[in-house]
């Protein structure tokens, strides 16, 4: 795929680690220009930007649960880059709210903070990004959701629900957008290998989480980027509107 996305611009949430890293590396390497975003990991995001191959990369900081900070990312990439060819909304993040034990000011928070970064945040990125898209004539956008979204997170409720809307909004943008050959896509990972996950996956119960799948073991950040990778390229447009599993046959939907 070498030099596949050459001359494309590509902003990726959340890429200071994991998914997203991953997924910033892989379209540098295949000759995009990428936008790497961070919230709060301004070192993590730096050595994003030091590894990627080529030129014209840029660091762009934002907390997009805030409406005019997801419009000031948007804003700042396009004064930087001119444009915005591929929109991959990876920014997340899960909080452990038990509801049979979590306090009700704590199930509070999980559910403001998770909605409004996680679904919102997402949402109001994406709309911006748009409005660039439809004006250079078109675009593809991919949102990272997850394999909870369809079995429950029973100690993250509010992760799971903010996955199954995204996978909704995804579907929704897709019908909405396509008459401006935007095309829109979700990929949902079961676990992946990740910072996020080294507690669950190095702690008693990892064995177990490895055999959920046949292959016994867990994703790769850099198997989700190429899922991701497929997705952005050309010749996919009639997949618009679908919903990727990529969980290593973890959780077969029916």
């Amino acid at each position: 795929m070498a030099n596949t996305f050459a001359g494309k611009t590509v902003l990726v949430t959340g890429a200071s680690r994991g998914i997203g890293q991953a997924t910033a590396v892989m379209f540098a390497r295949e000759g995009a220009r990428v936008a790497v975003h961070y919230h709060q990991n301004a070192s993590a995001a730096a050595a994003t930007h030091a590894s990627l191959t080529g030129e014209g990369h840029i660091v762009v900081q934002a907390d997009i649960a805030r409406p005019e900070e997801a419009r000031r990312l948007v804003g700042e990439v396009l004064a930087s880059l001119q444009r915005i060819d591929i929109l991959v909304n990876n920014a997340g993040m899960f909080v452990l709210h038990p509801p049979a034990s979590v306090s009700y000011d704590d199930w509070q928070k999980a559910w403001s903070d998770t909605i409004g970064t996680n679904l919102i945040g997402t949402a109001n990125v994406s709309y911006w990004a748009t409005r660039a898209m439809i004006a250079q004539g078109g675009g593809r956008i991919i949102n990272i959701t997850s394999r909870g979204a369809f079995r429950g997170e029973p100690d993250a409720p509010a992760y799971g629900a903010s996955k199954a809307a995204m996978n909704a909004l995804s579907q929704s943008m897709a019908k909405a957008l396509a008459p401006h050959r935007i095309f829109v896509y979700a990929v949902a990972p079961g676990w992946v290998e990740t910072d996020m996950a080294v507690p669950y996956l190095s702690g008693p119960e990892g064995d177990a989480v490895r055999q959920q799948s046949p292959l016994g073991r867990v994703g790769r950040p850099d198997e989700i980027a190429r899922t991701i990778l497929f997705l952005a390229s050309e010749g996919t447009d009639y997949l618009t509107g679908c919903i990727v599993d990529v969980n290593g046959a973890s959780y077969l939907r029916t």
